[in-house]
C-alpha cells in the first residue's frame, strides 16, 4: 500500500522519467520525424561505406547486426567491418532507388533497390538487388541492425 501511495504521490516524476526513458512516449518517433531521420542516418551510412570511414559506419550499426549478403553470405557487424577494413570488400559506388520507410514506433522498415559498384577479393563486380533493412533507435540514435539483400537476376 505505501509503494501505490508513493506512486501516486510522484505521479509526475514517474511520468517523466517513462517520457525520458521510452522516446516513444516523448514524441521522439513521430513517424514523419523517423521517416527524416532514417532517411538521413542511412545516407551517413553509405557514405561512410564509400568513404571507407569505419569509425563513422560502426556508428549506425547495431551492435546485433544480422547482414545477410545477396550471395547468402551472413555477417555480423563485427565481421563485416572487418571485410571492409581488411579491403576484402571496398564499396566504389552506391546508387539506391524505390526506397520506402514504414515506421513502426521507433522502429523502421527500409525496402529498396540497390546498385553498387563493389570490389571484392580485387575483382569489380556490379550488383543489382533489392534490399530490406531495419532501423532502431536506441540511446547512440539510430541504428540499422538487419539487412537482407536479393539479387536482381540480369535480364535475358
Amino acid at each position: 500500500m505505501t509503494i501505490v501511495r508513493n506512486v501516486r504521490k510522484a505521479g509526475w516524476r514517474v511520468a517523466l522519467v517513462l517520457a525520458a526513458t521510452l522516446p516513444g512516449l516523448a514524441g521522439a518517433c513521430e513517424p514523419r520525424q523517423v521517416v527524416a531521420d532514417v532517411t538521413a542516418a542511412d545516407a551517413e551510412r553509405y557514405s561512410a561505406m564509400e568513404s571507407g570511414d569505419i569509425p563513422k559506419l560502426a556508428k549506425y550499426l547495431g551492435d546485433d547486426l544480422i547482414y545477410t549478403h545477396s550471395s547468402a553470405l551472413v555477417d555480423s557487424k563485427e565481421t563485416y567491418i572487418d571485410s571492409l577494413r581488411s579491403g576484402k570488400v571496398v564499396y566504389k559506388q552506391t546508387r539506391r532507388s524505390d526506397v520506402r520507410i514504414s515506421p513502426y514506433g521507433c522502429t523502421a522498415v527500409m525496402t529498396g533497390r540497390g546498385d553498387f559498384g563493389v570490389s571484392i577479393d580485387g575483382k569489380d563486380v556490379e550488383v543489382q538487388l533489392r534490399f530490406t533493412n531495419v532501423w532502431v533507435k536506441n540511446p547512440e540514435g539510430w541504428q540499422m541492425v538487419a539487412w537482407e539483400a536479393t539479387r536482381i537476376p540480369p535480364k535475358p
